[in-house]
């Protein structure tokens, strides 16, 4: 591999494009003969191992700070009890921070009107330098060392989550930039900053990962006041976890809810199928399977064990490693005089692992093989071998490695080379469906989760969870990542700034001023102008953000208003996709004051909200909620108001009376001078109701 990064550009360049489909070619090939996996035996297995049990969880304590932010806002932060033998039982002051959430309130306890802002996951931080240049070195695989303090500047955010949209579009200006500045010429540049960026990119879907495991396992581990509603954790679960999709950022916020429940049901499955998976075999290959379950009791990992006693039974044993990916542990001499870590179990006279107070109990040496992550598709997850440290990484990295040689050698991609392309797909599909651990997508997820427990479970031995922490570093293939000990203390370090900075007036009740006045442009400019701005933010690289002038009462009141009909807006579009008969699935008291609300207040409502109310017409069958309806349309002065309006009063199957009075809303409407259109729907309406 070494001779292939050396190779200059003019010799890179100097392949034909026949000699460069070939050298793919011959890449697949050799990936596929000296796989690990490219040999598995598929064998059944008759033998089953004793039963085991898992061990008990001890939930952590997990506790809210709320801090009042001038301004009309607060910041929400999430503490955990720390996980060391240092902490003191009742020692909040050595609590570790974990996630961070800032909400603006408008100054009020009305939830109408509060926005979600800033996720900060207090173990992110910027990179130092020299961890930046490490980042950008092509083939660079492995961590460089950590970053011992955070410094005192405010964090970084990991996600604004009202203008997720905008990590979208400047995701795509970034990737276009890189593409016109630097040519096909200046492949080490290129090289550098695609390094770069996916190291970038890995390490915030890192936390973003870590931040949703946070914030669900507060929600669900003790009896704790919920910081957030069920509506609120649903937004942020589903915007964390569409924040390095594509096109995540620009779903439409009715379709959160779903995207967070379809997330978590896949996950289930997911998990369980890995589950018995994993148990299947290492039943059949006579091993010890224990889930490691996380505080909110979700198994998202697992341990395999052998049993020092089974080693000599069991040496002329074959050993089939599909799925587990592990070398044969009945022939490895290492095991036989083994002296790392290890535990004691006791089994009683049926081979039931029983506690060690229990009369007739025997122990038993066992010694772990191997922790999988039960949370990655199709297969378990292999993320540490107790046995050979560098198994998992050689597993992690086969899939980079591959890519990495086609893009900065070869200057070829999957799109724009097609036996590239043809061999890449079938390749991935062969060893997807065999289920093999190699050439995968990044084990990132199961990654996180797993220092996230370490971190945070009580109830692992001291001594496991410091091996496996060892181990596990030496699997981490981004430059950018600390250990578990520099990010508590980065943690901690970064929550001080933070607080100061939300305490400061020229630091956080400032920057939500500003947010508010940004809020404020389309309340105040069209579509074409607020594309302009748009446009201009991204031409001065973010130096330029469009806002209005410094926010008064008036406008203050114009914000707190257009808020609030976004609510009630979504709140209306909810119920309609909730089911047919709206008055069915939400309470009808609920859906007249929303209703009421948008009549009251029509001056801030727009076209989207006119079709969330010609819905719920067509949707009820309340007279109330009906007339509402229609009055609404009347008063939201916008052309799909009147539209829906006249498409109301055209349906013959309309009741007579609804129909009465929507011609008569219309007819107000024309005298009034209110806005039609088209043309021809003005000329229509004209007809029909003089």
């Amino acid at each position: 591999m070494s001779v292939k990064a050396n190779i200059s550009y003019t010799e890179t360049h100097a392949f034909s494009r026949h000699q460069r489909q070939w050298a793919l070619c011959f890449l697949l090939v050799i990936f596929n003969l000296f796989s690990p996996l490219a040999s598995l035996r598929i064998a059944a297995q008759t033998t089953v191992a004793e039963e085991t049990i898992s061990r008990p969880q001890l939930a952590p304590q997990f506790r809210l700070e709320r801090l009042t932010v001038s301004g009309g806002a607060e910041l929400l932060t999430i503490f955990a009890s720390a996980n060391d033998s240092t902490a003191t039982t009742g020692n909040t002051s050595a609590d570790i921070p974990l996630v961070s959430i800032l909400r603006d309130t408008m100054g009020d306890r009305d939830t109408e009107n509060d926005r979600l802002r800033y996720v900060w996951m207090l173990t992110y931080t910027r990179p130092a330098a020299w961890q930046r240049v490490a980042a950008a070195v092509p083939f660079l695989y492995a961590r460089v060392g950590n970053k011992k303090r955070a410094g005192k500047g405010v964090p970084p955010p990991l996600i604004d989550l009202a203008t997720a949209d905008r990590d979208v579009w400047d995701r795509f200006f970034w990737i276009a930039l890189q593409n016109l500045l630097f040519v096909p010429d200046g492949i080490p540049v290129r090289a550098s900053l695609n390094t770069l960026r996916r190291n970038l990119n890995d390490y915030r879907k890192a936390h973003l990962i870590r931040a949703l495991a946070v914030l669900s396992l507060y929600d669900s581990v003790g009896d704790h006041a919920p910081a957030f509603s069920p509506s609120e954790m649903s937004d942020i679960n589903a915007r964390l976890t569409l924040a390095e999709s594509t096109f995540g950022g620009i779903l439409d916020d009715v379709y959160l809810g779903l995207a967070s429940q379809k997330q978590t049901k896949q996950q289930l499955d997911v998990r369980g199928q890995n589950w018995e998976l994993l148990r299947q075999r290492a039943e059949a290959e006579s091993l010890y399977f224990e889930p490691l379950q996380m505080p909110d009791g979700s198994a998202t990992h697992a341990v395999l064990w052998a049993s020092r006693n089974d080693l000599a039974a069991n040496r002329s044993r074959t050993f089939n490693k599909r799925f587990l990916n592990i070398d044969n542990p009945w022939s490895d001499r290492r095991l036989q005089r083994w002296d790392g870590y290890s535990q004691t179990w006791y089994f009683d006279a049926e081979n039931r692992r029983v506690s060690k107070e229990t009369a007739g109990a025997r122990p038993v040496a066992m010694i772990p093989l191997a922790l999988y992550g039960l949370d990655y598709p199709k297969i378990p997850i292999l993320l540490v071998d107790f046995r050979d440290r560098y198994n998992p990484k050689r597993r992690e990295i086969s899939k980079r490695l591959l890519e990495d040689v086609a893009r900065n050698l070869l200057n070829i991609s999957r799109f724009g080379d097609l036996y590239f392309f043809l061999g890449r797909t079938v390749y991935d599909f062969v060893t997807s469906r065999r289920g093999m651990d190699i050439n995968q997508p990044s084990r990132l997820q199961a990654y996180s989760q797993l220092k996230l427990l370490l971190s945070l479970s009580q109830s692992l031995d001291p001594q496991l969870r410091a091996e496996t922490s060892r181990r596990l570093e030496a699997v981490s293939a981004n430059p950018l990542e600390n250990d578990i000990k520099a990010e508590t203390q980065i943690a901690r370090d970064q929550y001080s700034a933070l607080r100061l900075y939300a305490l400061s007036p020229d630091g956080l009740p400032a920057r939500i001023e500003r947010d508010r006045r940004a809020e404020m442009v389309p309340l105040a400019h069209n579509r074409t102008e607020q594309i302009l701005f748009r446009l201009a933010h991204l031409a001065s690289f973010g130096l330029y953000t469009h806002r209005e002038a410094a926010s008064s009462a008036a406008a203050a009141t114009q914000l707190d208003e257009a808020r609030r009909i976004a609510y009630h807006t979504r709140f209306l579009r909810e119920a309609v996709k909730a089911g047919p008969v709206v008055e069915v699935v939400r309470n009808i008291e609920d859906v007249r004051r929303s209703l009421q609300y948008i009549m009251e207040h029509n001056a801030a409502a727009g076209a989207k909200t006119a079709r969330a109310v010609a819905q719920i017409f067509s949707r009820t069958n309340d007279e109330a909620a009906r007339e509402l309806c229609l009055n609404s349309l009347y008063r939201i002065n916008t052309e799909t108001a009147k539209s829906e309006l006249l498409r109301i009063y055209r349906d013959e199957k309309t009741d007579t009376r609804l129909r009465t009075l929507s011609a008569q809303y219309l007819r107000k409407a024309l005298k009034e001078e209110q806005r039609f259109a088209p043309a021809d729907a003005r000329a229509l309406a004209t007809t029909l109701v003089q």
